[in-house]
């Protein structure tokens, strides 16, 4: 048994190392008959020994039965967002940034391509892969393990390398095909009768989102490496000597990857990477620029959607001309008036673009957009179809100007453009084509949290005149929600038990669920820390919302046009006769507190709290929680393996605390 046990692990070491040089340096080492052989041998053996079968043996990439829907992940770290260079002058001012935030100081910045692609995240625990997940919204991703463990690329035991696997291991990249293979795809797709896809970037989404991950395993996907997640365990001083790491372990990184130190390289690596663009396998939108040291990344911190130690250098968008047939109004989740041009079919950059949004009134009289014009499109940022100029010597007189109605094209409720505002917006928060998009928002974790309603779900309700407006959802019955399609009794009972779960939340995740323009979670904790209650806010005018700090005016009016409008009104009194309850928070007077206005900055594993359950605790006093140590920070509260925020603080002469003493300043 012993020698049977040996030959399973010798099996799976030559598999995995022919599949390191095939899939990772791109060098076979050995025929595809003799890697079927081992396959083939080790398949039988785990057959015969089902008690030696690992989740890490070659043989379980794919998995036999498919799912019945993807799971959530919760990024310990989340996946940002990138800013955006459009020119090189933008470029040269992210660069000047950085020297004018550190200065004195030598940068260093790794310069990457930008692959169009999905973005991942990989988990491995004492060099064993255990999950993987999608970005998402860059806080909750889904759960794709099993369709990332189909691509060979992707390591499912970190190899040997001379440093040791980490205790744990979030690793980030970009799922992509190579053109030559999506083209291939697409021909065997019409082959059998089924349609092509649109592009590389859209194959590989789609792929990785399969239920079934045998059809995942038969996509030509690949992965580029390129960013670091926790790690416990190990430490890294730059993001190029991780980079460095990676390739022993296992890991793909692109080989275009360089390190940049003056403006000079920055601007030759993007005019570079723009010059052979073309020549790639596959499909880029720009390059990537991110300063190498992470302690210079620690002190510049990050936004609230994006780093400030990082932007992407997007490339001039491939253009065409077409022509404008008809100008239409759309109406988003928040009731925003987009004018869309429906456009004479043209294929750009790989896509064929039908519609191409006018942002706004004031860009069509800008650019002196008419019904019937011949123009010229963009994809903004290769991804956005946008017109760029009017052709006006191509005009007949036959054109007609377009002005944005004073109705909502969908449900008739009056259209304002609110002062300072670009756009127009429909004033009724049950206008049908905004229903779906709101319950969507009205549910979502970050609001309400109902767990269990999804989108076919939520399109089922609306379609089928069950729920008309947020406040019909807590008036459902089980049986109502059984009736739907594909729904059992017993996930119809989930529902209403995660309904009934979240009749009493905070004042901040009720006003963020209700979608009030300009109005999103951080100004719903602002708004519930000065006022407490609904019936409070409900109460408030201009003036008094205007003064709070953080809101301003157009936030103010924003408030103040939503409760005015009489429907809306109708809808929470609905919401309270429901039974939804604000929960009783520590209300205005918690400012009064001793550590009312004090900055908390939390690094390491704390082991009384969670991260969240921290910064809740903290701000429930009046005091706010920090991503990043600055000199206005009062505290910094270190759990286990503390990183550079730390060592910040120590610089800065910052209050350390531990958790124990952290527990006694808060209930002293």
């Amino acid at each position: 048994m012993k020698n049977i046990q040996q030959r399973i692990a010798e099996l799976r070491r030559q598999i995995n190392t022919a599949n390191y040089h095939y899939y990772v340096l791109d060098n076979p080492t050995i025929s595809d008959a003799e890697y079927d052989r081992l396959m083939r041998e080790l398949q039988e053996l785990e057959a015969h020994h089902p008690e030696f079968i690992t989740p890490d043996s070659p043989t379980q990439r794919v998995g036999a039965q498919p799912l019945t829907g993807f799971g959530t992940v919760t990024h310990r770290i989340p996946l940002l967002s990138l800013d955006n260079a459009m020119n090189e002058g933008e470029l040269l001012d992210f660069f000047q940034r950085i020297q004018k935030a550190l200065p004195g100081e030598t940068v260093e910045f790794v310069a990457e391509p930008k692959i169009d692609g999905l973005a991942v995240e990989l988990v491995y625990e004492n060099g064993i892969f255990t999950g993987g997940s999608t970005r998402g919204d860059g806080f909750t991703g889904e759960d794709i393990s099993q369709n990332l463990k189909t691509i060979r690329a992707i390591p499912l035991t970190l190899r040997n390398a001379d440093i040791p696997a980490p205790e744990l291991l979030e690793v980030r990249g970009e799922v992509y095909m190579d053109r030559p293979d999506f083209e291939k795809l697409n021909e065997q797709q019409l082959a059998e009768g089924k349609p092509a896809f649109a592009n590389p970037r859209n194959s590989a989404a789609g792929s990785l989102r399969q239920l079934d991950a045998r059809i995942t395993a038969k996509r030509p996907l690949k992965i580029w490496c390129y960013s670091l997640g926790s790690c416990t365990g190990i430490s890294f001083e730059t993001h190029y000597e991780f980079l460095q790491t990676l390739p022993k372990w296992g890991f793909r990184v692109n080989p275009l990857i360089k390190l940049c130190k003056t403006r000079e390289e920055l601007l030759e690596y993007y005019h570079y990477i723009e010059s052979i663009r073309d020549s790639i396998a596959y499909d880029i939108d720009g390059v990537v620029f991110k300063v190498n040291s992470y302690a210079q990344q620690q002190a510049l911190g990050v936004k609230s959607r994006s780093p400030r130690w990082a932007i992407a250098g997007k490339f001039k968008a491939r253009q065409e001309v077409t022509r404008i047939l008809d100008i239409e109004a759309s109406v988003g989740r928040t009731g925003a008036i987009t004018p869309v041009a429906h456009l004479k079919p043209v294929s750009l950059g790989g896509v064929t673009v039908a519609n191409a949004t006018l942002h706004n009134q004031d860009e069509i009289d800008r650019k002196d957009i008419r019904i019937g014009d011949w123009v010229i499109i963009q994809r903004a940022g290769d991804v956005i179809p946008q017109v760029v100029k009017v052709i006006t010597e191509r005009r007949t007189g036959s054109e007609q100007k377009y002005t944005i109605p004073d109705r909502c094209p969908v449900c008739g409720g009056h259209v304002v453009r609110p002062e300072g505002e670009a756009k127009h917006r429909c004033q009724n928060m049950n206008c049908p084509a905004q229903l779906k998009g709101r319950i969507r928002h009205f549910v979502s974790k970050r609001a309400m949290d109902i767990e269990g309603l999804g989108e076919k779900i939520i399109d089922q309700m609306v379609d089928s005149g069950l729920v008309k407006n947020v406040a019909d959802i807590y008036f459902l019955k089980a049986e109502q929600i059984a009736a739907l399609e594909h729904l059992a009794v017993k996930s119809a009972q989930n529902i209403i038990d995660a309904i009934e779960k979240s009749r009493n939340p905070t004042l901040a995740h009720l006003v963020h669920a209700l979608g009030i323009p300009n109005v999103g979670e951080h100004m719903g904790k602002l708004l519930e820390q000065h006022f407490g209650t609904l019936e409070k806010l409900f109460e408030a005018d201009f003036d008094e919302l205007n003064q709070i700090e953080g809101v301003g005016p157009i936030v103010a009016q924003s408030i103040v046009d939503f409760f005015a409008e009489e429907k809306n009104r109708q809808t929470l009194q609905r919401l309270l006769e429901g039974g939804v309850r604000i929960q009783a928070t520590s209300s205005p007077e918690k400012t009064t507190h001793p550590l009312a206005g004090k900055t908390f900055v939390f690094t390491g594993s704390l082991a009384q709290f969670t991260r969240d359950e921290a910064k809740e605790t903290v701000e429930k006093l009046g005091a706010h929680a920090a991503s990043s140590v600055s000199k206005n920070t009062d505290y910094v509260v270190i759990g286990e393996s503390p990183g550079a925020k730390a060592d910040k603080a120590h610089k800065l002469g910052v209050k350390i605390l531990s958790e124990s003493e952290f527990r006694k300043l808060i209930d002293s």
